[in-house]
């Protein structure tokens, strides 16, 4: 029972035993997962069974952001898809309870690789298949039928890519605590040339590799972190996936080409259109980070690792700039 930063377990005890009659076996003990930059997710047992715990960060919490309905609600709907996802048990929408929303899963084994360098001592065609894989699974995402699995209203694909870029200028603007060279430049670069959206997709919003659980036989067992999924333009995935996987230099990594062809490959969609794509993954990944940099600023982060995010906005900048500039 001890005390965790976000998590009353006596509080979580006593819900559950009202909600989910029958499901707890003892007391409960609980761990803070480390990494993490926005929702916190903690690991919980009963010394019977294992659940992870979602909730929003204990701060400065943006509009749209942190929604544990949506995330519950998508990995639900997925439950029946090849897409792989956690099972979900339980969703409390009631901030009297811990404080904010939160929802309950089953513990999926396999581990979360925070950095790349964590793959480093892998032999180099487990890497390649993993980053392999990891495109294979977001194609299988992206042939979701939404209506097919009850999220036919869960975004507006219709203009979505400039709704798009509004929303990360907002987050921005909401976020502000320091001067960012060229940030400007680039928003106003991809308000002018945002391209005309295609037919919706079922988007994650934030697909890299530590956002999916892998196991020891280096395959993708689950898919985590679905709090900015909707419907939209399957190529913003692709991007933002590509701008993470960047920063892997590891031997068997596949390039950003290669990447994309697989994809291409295995979607049926066109990729030779990228660069808007590319630029518009860098500025939102460096809004995301200025978020989480703000959060820190103010001491509204729990756990470490937080202190050197800022530093990686400015490079992100430089690179959505580059690839508008040569457009």
């Amino acid at each position: 029972m001890a005390e965790l930063p976000g998590l009353d377990l006596s509080r979580l005890a006593d819900h559950l035993d009202r909600a989910v009659p029958g499901l707890l076996a003892g007391k409960l003990r609980g761990e803070l997962l480390t990494g993490g930059r926005s929702n916190l997710t903690y690991a919980v047992t009963d010394g019977r069974s294992r659940w992870v715990v979602r909730r929003p960060p204990l701060g400065h919490v943006l509009a749209t952001a942190h929604d544990m309905g949506r995330e519950y609600r998508v990995m639900r709907a997925l439950a029946p898809t090849p897409v792989p996802v956690p099972a979900t048990v339980h969703l409390c929408p009631d901030p009297a309870v811990l404080g904010a929303p939160f929802y309950l899963m089953r513990h999926v084994p396999g581990r979360a690789y925070r950095e790349p360098a964590e793959l480093v001592g892998w032999r180099p065609a487990d890497v390649r298949a993993l980053y392999l894989s990891l495109v294979d699974v977001l194609a299988e995402l992206h042939a979701v039928d939404p209506a097919g699995v009850g999220l036919a209203d869960f975004g507006r694909p219709e203009g979505f890519t400039g709704r798009q870029v509004r929303r990360w200028k907002r987050q921005l603007d909401a976020s502000r605590s320091r001067d960012l060279p060229g940030i400007e430049e680039l928003h106003d670069r991809l308000a002018a040339a945002v391209p005309e959206s295609p037919a919706g997709v079922l988007l994650h919003g934030d697909f890299r590799l530590d956002n999916v659980l892998v196991g020891d036989d280096r395959t993708v067992r689950a898919v985590l972190d679905w709090e900015m999924s909707t419907l939209g333009d399957p190529l913003t995935d692709l991007a933002l996936f590509l701008v993470y996987a960047g920063r892997a230099d590891l031997p068997g990594r596949p390039g950003d080409d290669a990447l994309a062809d697989r994809y291409a490959h295995r979607s049926g969609r066109r990729v030779d259109a990228l660069d808007w794509y590319l630029a518009f993954a860098a500025f939102k990944l460096a809004v995301i980070l200025e978020g989480v940099h703000y959060r820190w600023l103010r001491g509204q982060t729990v756990g470490s690792g937080f202190g050197d995010v800022g530093a990686r906005v400015p490079p992100l900048v430089a690179q959505g700039l580059t690839r508008m500039r040569r457009r």
